[in-house]
Formats: structure tokens, C-alpha cells, sequence
């Protein structure tokens, strides 16, 4: 609403000082039709860019308290191949080939202070990657390795925006990945959460804590 609020007054302004421009050229005071013109276009160009961003942010989700992000069920396919299905809190499943002794899934999360605060900018996460692990390092380092991203790349990120004028951005409080990892069984099923201080992965069944008790 904050971002729709931003667009639409930056809109007006610009349609204001375009209806002013086109006056001013009617009586042919054509500098003042120029300033008028180049503010007007100026605001176009304003709305555009929090439009673009505020459609970047809708691709994360609100964190106001720790909450469901994904649940990850294994399935043996080979000798340290599984196959993962990972179903949403809205019910989408997506399904990988993992390769390894343990799973991974990564995160960005950003917070935000001051003023942000004030306008009722919550927490937001993304869910980013899912890959394979290795327990032993020769084997990370050498065998095949799997990972698969689990958004998109956006032309307009506003992570890599944040990241690049944090100096000018007061109100971004924190910019951080997290990341939680756990080992793969046949027929394990876990509940990755997301706080405010991260990923939290838990077993869901009997074959999920097994994997856990016996893992090294």
C-alpha cells in the first residue's frame, strides 16, 4: 500500500507538471515548458522505479513472527542420490534430484529499522537455493554437485540495490543469508521454518530423526 501510495503521488506530480508544461508551450514561454517538462518526466521516471522495486519486494514474503517456509521429503534413488519434493505452505510442489549425504536450503532475509519501522515494513524473506552436500570434503570437492536456485532471477533486485546503497539507505536494518542443512534418508520428511533470525529445519517423521540421531 506504502509503495502504491508512493507511485501514485509521483504519478500525479508528473501529470500535473505535464499539464503545466503543455500551458506554458500554448503561450509560448518555451523554457519554462522545458523545466516544466523535464520535472514531469523526472516523476514518471520516480514512479516507474518504485513501481519495478515494490513488484521486486512482492517476491518475498512477510516475516512477522516465525512461520512455515517449506516442508522436504527424501526419497533413495541411488547410492547418495535422492529425490526431493518440496511443498509450499500455498500447496505448489517442486521436485530435485540431489546428489550427496545431506540437503541444504538457503535464504535471504532482510530487516528493516527507524522509518521503515514506522511505515509497517516487516521483516521479508526469500527462499533462494536448494543443493546437495557431501559429509566428506574430498567428496565435496570432487564429486558431481548438485543445486537448484528456487526463485528466479529478477531483473530489478532490490537485495543487490540495498547491498550497493546501504550507505544512503538508513532504514535497511540488515541484509543477510541464512541457511539450514540436514541429512538425507529414504522416506525423511523436515519443516524448514524462517524467524527473524533465520532458517530452522526440523524432523517431521520417525525415518527424519533416525537420519538425525545417527548423523555424524
Amino acid at each position: 500500500m506504502i509503495v502504491a501510495a508512493i507511485v501514485a503521488v509521483c504519478g500525479l506530480f508528473g501529470l500535473l507538471l505535464l499539464i503545466a508544461s503543455g500551458r506554458r508551450l500554448r503561450r509560448r514561454r518555451y523554457g519554462a515548458c522545458a523545466l516544466h517538462g523535464l520535472s514531469s518526466l523526472a516523476f514518471f521516471l520516480a514512479a516507474a522505479a518504485v513501481a519495478l522495486l515494490g513488484l521486486n519486494l512482492l517476491t518475498y514474503d512477510r516475516l512477522t513472527r516465525e512461520q512455515p517456509a517449506v516442508r522436504a521429503r527424501f526419497a533413495r534413488a541411488a547410492e547418495q542420490q535422492f529425490n526431493a519434493t518440496l511443498t509450499y505452505p500455498s500447496g505448489a510442489v517442486q521436485g530435485y534430484v540431489l546428489r550427496g549425504d545431506e540437503w541444504q536450503i538457503d535464504a535471504r532475509v532482510l530487516k528493516w529499522r527507524g522509518v521503515a519501522n514506522v511505515l509497517s515494513f516487516d521483516t521479508v524473506y526469500r527462499l533462494e537455493r536448494i543443493s546437495g552436500r557431501y559429509s566428506d570434503v574430498h567428496r565435496e570437492r570432487t564429486a558431481p554437485r548438485t543445486v537448484y536456485a528456487l526463485h528466479p532471477q529478477e531483473q530489478v533486485d532490490v537485495w543487490a540495490l540495498l547491498r550497493t546503497w546501504r550507505d544512503y539507505v538508513p532504514w535497511a536494518d540488515a541484509l543477510y543469508g541464512s541457511a539450514t542443512f540436514l541429512p538425507m534418508a529414504d522416506g525423511a520428511a523436515y519443516e524448514i521454518t524462517v524467524s527473524q533470525s533465520g532458517l530452522v529445519a526440523r524432523p517431521l517423521n520417525d525415518a527424519a530423526r533416525l537420519a538425525v540421531g545417527a548423523w555424524h
